[in-house]
This record gives C-alpha cells, structure tokens and sequence, in this order.
C-alpha cells in the first residue's frame, strides 16, 4: 500500500506591533549588498512594505513566550522600519505583517530566504520599466524610484529596438545580454534576425562581431573624416547617428555616408580656397593624396617672421612664469585647480608665440602650389611650397620677367574627394577555382613591401652599402657606356599607380621624415655639398648612403605581356628574386612590420579558396571548415578577425626561405608559384579576380 505524503501546511501569519520585534542574531546576513537601508527605507515609506517578516517568538528562561518576537530573516527590512521610526516618520507600535515560525532552525530559514531569492531578469525588468513608462513615469522618475543611473533604465528601455524574436532567443538563454544588447545598434529587425541566423550557425558569436555586421555600411565616429568635420556639424546637417547601449554621446555609427563626403568635400574646398588666397598658384586638396605627389616638384622655403621685442619679452615672462611653478609643484602631487589652469594658459601662451608664421618670396610663390590632406587622426596636413617643372622659368633670369610672373595666375584650389578606384563585385560561383593571385593584386602588395624595404634598408648602412657596391660591381664587369663622370644614380619606381593610399603610411612618413631632415642639412650648391660630405663623420656618410640607396630599391610586380600574351617572366622573376635576398639581408619580416591581411588589402580581392587557404595556414583544419559555407564578403570580413594577429602573410609579402642553390645549367627566370599561372588568364579574368566583396 502506497504511503500518502502529508499536506502542506503554511505558518501563520499576523500583524505584530514593530515595537515587538527585534533582530536576531541569528540572521546570516552580514556584509553590505545591494541596496542600502536609508534607500530601501525611502522606499518603503513610498509604497509601505511589500514582503513580510519571518520572525520566531522569544522564549524565557521558563520556556514561556516573552511576547517580543525575533527576525531572524528581513534583517534589512526591519532596519529600515527601524530607520523610519528614529526619523519619526512611522509609529513605534505600527503593526508589522509577519509569518511566525516555530518548527525548524532559524539560520537555515535566514539561509533559503536569500538563497532562494532569484534577481529579476533583465528582460523582465525591460517589461516592467515600458510598463511604467506606459503609465506616464518618466526615466528619471523610474531611476529615482528604483534607486538605479538613468543610464541603466534608457539601455534597458533600448532593448524594445530588437526583433521580438530575438527577445524570446534571449528570454530562453539562448544568447547572452551582451550579444542582445550589441543588436540595438541597428533598429532594422529584419537585419537583426538575419545577422543572427548567419552567425548562431556555427559558433557563438560576440557582441564586437553583431555589431560590426550591423553597422557595415556606417561610418564610425571615429573615422578620421568625422573627426574632421566634427559629430555635431554633421548632425546639424541632419545625419542620424546610431548608438548601441555602450555608446556615449561622442560615440556611434553615421548612417549617411553621402553626407559625411558632403560635408567634408565643402570644408576641405573652403581651406583651400582660404591658402589659395595667400598668393599661391594652385592647391591640391583631397581625403587622400597619392604616395609620391611631391615627386618631381621643387620645394621652395620660407622665412620664419621673427619674435618683436615685445612678444620676445612675453616669451621669457611666460617660461619663466612656467618654470616657476614646476618647480613649485615638482612633489608630484595633485595640482590644484587654479595653478592647473595658469599651466594652461601659459602653455597656450607659449605654443601661440613659438609657431611663428612663414613668409615667401612673392614670385617663388606665385609658382608654387600646396598640398592639402588629412592625417590619420583627422588633423589636417598642410605641405606648402612645391613648384612644377611646367612652372619654373624657362631660362636663367626668367623670373624677373614681368609677362611670365603675370602668366602664372591662380585659378583656384582644386579639391578632389572620394578619387579611389572603385572596385565592382564578381559573383560567388566565379569564387570556386583557385586562381593565381591577379597582377593588380600581387602589385600593390609589392608595392608596399618595396616601401618597407626602403625603409628597412636606409636603417642598416651595411646592407645598404653591400647594396651599392654590388651595383658598381655590375656596372664595372659588365659592358655598359656610360656618358658623364660617374654617373650612378638612383633610379625611384613610381609606386603611386599600383597602390595609391601609400601615404600616410608608418613607412613612407618615416621615409619622408628622414628625407627632410636630410634635404633641410645639406647644401643646394655642388660646390657646398662636396665640403659638407667631406666634414661628415663616417657613420653619418653611411646613414646618408643607406638613405639614398634605399630610394633606389624596386621590388614591385609590374606584369609586361609580349605579343603572345604571356607574361615576361625573366624581368619580374629576377626582380623578386633580387627583392627576396635584399629582404633576407635586412630581416624584413612585413607582420613584425605592421602588415596584416584585411578585406581591404587582400581579403576581399581574391577567391574563396584563396582567403580558405590562409585561414587554414593560419589557423588549422578545423578552423578554415567553419567559414567554408559563408559567402564571399562575410567570408572575407571573418576572415579577417580570425587572421588578426596571427602573422600569416600572402606569398608576395612573405620572407624567402633558404633554398637549395639551383645547378649551373638550370634558368632562374620561371615566375614565383603565386604568379605561375598569371599568363593564362586574360585581362578581364585578372579584374574578375580583383573584385572587392561588398554587400
């Protein structure tokens, strides 16, 4: 016979006077968590008290009930009663709701109560805040209610902008808050749900990756452009911008592309309108400038306009004012606000005194033009005073002709923003075959390596002089006529056709840097610069000799077809192959150097199994088959996350390994295996293969 289990029986209940009560030592509750009492008492005295107290009768020494009855679980509470009584806002003899137990242990009833206790879901918490917001409480209200930031109420109110069936993924733990939160970047339901069936297929996606799918098309605040141009000009302009729940007001995404180009096109035409107006006689103004536009034009310099007297005086008053205080202050401790504020000044003070304005000669001037960009950090890049070969004179003394100077007039600053090559999109089935990499492809990633290589060889004077000697070497043992007295020279490639955003680049402004800092110290006449070499020190003479040979260097791919249509393939096979061992000499290695694959400069510019290849390389097997089913551009775009710090490089880019030395009646003209099988595919092919994945 099966035995009944006993029913159920609740403790009573009943209303005790609060002066009855007192607290119990044996509340396991010690430490400060969560709300505090002076809140929780504010918040009782709102709405009185929502939960009741678990109390015990107090036991004599004769065994009889005292009448006064402990609490040993709603310690908090009963000291927030307690707290309302001290302020007199509550009667001492206020009836408190009570359950009275009698059977069991009381510090394992203080233990369940808050064991038990399950914190309130945020997407429960996000229902309830819309519900109030319904009933006409605002989010301030809200906040002060429930004792939270504002913050914290608009980002859970910021969750009403996901797809409702997002919401029940989340409600059933099948996505974390963070991952929900990261799709309140974008209100498009549509998009939300189609971003997460594509990235739940496979693994679990993170926040960072949501929201960079979401925003593909947007442009980040922290986009150079928009520092540029300034967040609050484009959004008195009307642009939107969209935010997640992370985002502060100088954070976000610009969802209108076309303006930002707007607005930055105008402010860069207005500034160059402003230098054309100091007498120049062009200004080139753009986004981007091509690697190498001051190649070929003479760089004129100015004068410095010196200090007056007076501005002299307030200079030295000024720094001695400063150093008065540093010295002051040099204990390191904390400044206090009016001193931090004269360092301030002062230092604005200064800063205006010493960047001194630079005049020109007025006819040098009126044939020299200015470049315009924008840096990386959204700063602008003003490079003034460079002369075309069409605009210098014609003949010794030219200058001084009155019909020339007036010939050369100013027609305005020329600004060209948005001047990259636009690349279309192949379909996904053209995709499937592993091609070789395209020569436009295999071309600007030499270009940038040739950068590098320049760079890396002007720091290593030995390389660099092992270099020359081993081009006097060809031109003494093999039959060359040459006209003019020594005539080695430095031959530079132009690289601004196969890569055009070389710029602003680590390499080419170390590079230029290095050249000013050269062209500034050395004297324009034959006769001066022949002293001058001759004063050097040795290790000078070879910093100076590293510099102008690594201008020389040339390990760009440039495809050149004979008749048949094949490429030639001894010219560019020794080229590489002379680029490879220079680079074994220097240790180039392009990741170290800063290079990593992106859907920009690689990834989104070859075929699937291509960018499958390096992922595997990279990553493993196991890796590459998660990505094996995704489309060209998010195949690319992940791609590029999971190839983010790991080295791998395409074979162009990669530095040469020791190989067996080849015999003597072997040629070493075949192409490297990446371009073996160029000479097959026509020019389209090679553009097809070039395409850029982007949806």
């Amino acid at each position: 016979m099966t035995k009944r289990l006993p029913k159920l029986v609740l403790s009573s209940s009943r209303d005790i006077p609060f002066c009855q009560l007192v607290l119990s030592q044996k509340n396991v509750r010690r430490l400060k968590a969560g709300l505090s009492i002076e809140d929780l008492a504010e918040d009782i005295y709102r709405r009185t008290l929502l939960q009741s107290l678990n109390v015990r009768p107090v036991v004599g020494e004769d065994g009889q009930e005292t009448g006064m009855f402990e609490v040993p679980a709603g310690g908090r509470r009963f000291r927030a009663l307690e707290l309302l009584v001290k302020s007199k806002r509550m009667a001492k003899d206020q009836p408190v709701p009570c359950v009275v137990r009698e059977a069991g242990i009381a510090e394992e009833d203080s233990l369940a109560e808050n064991v038990m206790r399950v914190g309130l879901h945020p997407l429960d918490q996000f229902r309830a805040f819309t519900a109030l917001i319904d009933a006409g409480l605002s989010e301030d209200d809200i906040a002060a209610r429930f004792f939270v930031s504002v913050s914290t109420v608009r980002q859970r109110l910021r969750l009403a902008s996901v797809a409702p069936s997002l919401l029940e993924v989340y409600g059933d733990d099948g996505m974390s808050l963070e991952q929900l939160m990261a799709f309140t970047v974008n209100e498009n339901h549509a998009r939300q749900e189609q971003v997460w069936e594509q990235l739940s297929q496979t693994y679990q996606p993170s926040a960072h990756q949501i929201r960079r799918l979401l925003t593909e098309d947007a442009i980040p605040a922290s986009d150079r452009r928009v520092r540029f141009i300034g967040l609050d000009a484009y959004v008195e302009a009307g642009g939107y911008v969209m935010r997640d729940l992370f985002s502060s007001d100088q954070d976000g995404w610009l969802q209108d592309p076309a303006l930002v180009e707007q607005l930055v096109n105008a402010k860069l035409t207005t500034i160059a309108e402003e230098i054309g107006a100091e007498g120049w006689k062009w200004v080139e103004a753009a986004i981007d400038l091509p690697y190498g536009c001051e190649r070929g034009k003479r760089r004129i310099t100015g004068i410095t306009v010196p200090l007056t007297d007076d501005e002299q005086s307030t200079l030295d008053t000024l720094v001695e004012e400063y150093d008065r205080l540093g010295e002051q202050y040099q204990d390191g401790g904390d400044l206090p606000d009016e001193v931090n504020a004269r360092l301030t000044e002062i230092d604005a003070g200064i800063t205006a005194l010493t960047q001194r304005p630079v005049t020109y000669d007025s006819e040098e001037q009126a044939r020299a033009g200015v470049f315009v960009s924008l840096s990386h950090d959204g700063r602008l890049r003003i490079d003034r005073g460079y002369v075309r070969p069409e605009d210098e004179p014609a003949s010794e003394g030219a200058g001084d002709d009155e019909s020339q100077i007036a010939g050369i007039a100013s027609t305005g600053p020329t600004v060209s923003v948005g001047g990259q090559v636009q690349i279309g999109q192949q379909a996904d089935d053209e995709d499937d075959v592993s091609r070789p990499l395209p020569d436009r492809l295999v071309s600007e990633l030499t270009a940038e390596r040739t950068l590098a290589l320049r760079d890396a060889l002007a720091k290593a004077p030995d390389a660099a002089f092992l270099a020359l000697l081993h081009a006097l070497c060809l031109s003494v043992f093999r039959s060359h006529v040459q006209a003019g007295c020594v005539q080695i020279g430095v031959t530079q490639a132009w690289l601004g056709n196969a890569a055009p955003n070389l710029r602003e680049t680590a390499w080419s402004q170390s590079i230029q840097q290095r050249h000013e800092q050269w062209a500034d110290r050395l004297p324009s006449e034959p006769d001066e610069l022949w002293s001058a070499l001759a004063a050097m020190a040795h290790e000078e003479r070879m910093t100076l000799l590293a510099h102008c040979v690594s201008l020389g260097v040339n390990a760009l791919f440039e495809a050149t077809k004979g008749y048949d249509g094949r490429i030639s393939a001894h010219g560019v096979a020794q080229r590489i192959a002379a680029a490879d061992a220079l680079a074994g000499v220097v240790g180039l290695d392009m990741a170290e150097a800063g290079w990593a694959p992106t859907v920009d400069n690689y990834l989104g510019r070859v075929t699937k199994p291509r960018i499958i290849e390096a992922v595997r390389e990279a990553k493993g097997d196991a890796t590459a088959v998660l990505i094996e089913h995704l489309k060209k551009g998010d195949m690319a775009r992940e791609a590029e996350r999971l190839l983010a710090g790991t080295g791998w490089l395409p074979e162009p880019l990669r530095l040469p390994q020791a190989e067996a030395e080849p015999e003597a009646d072997e040629q070493v003209a075949d192409l490297p295996d990446f371009l073996a099988e160029d000479s097959q595919f026509d020019e389209h092919d090679q553009d097809d293969a070039y395409a850029v994945a982007a949806e």
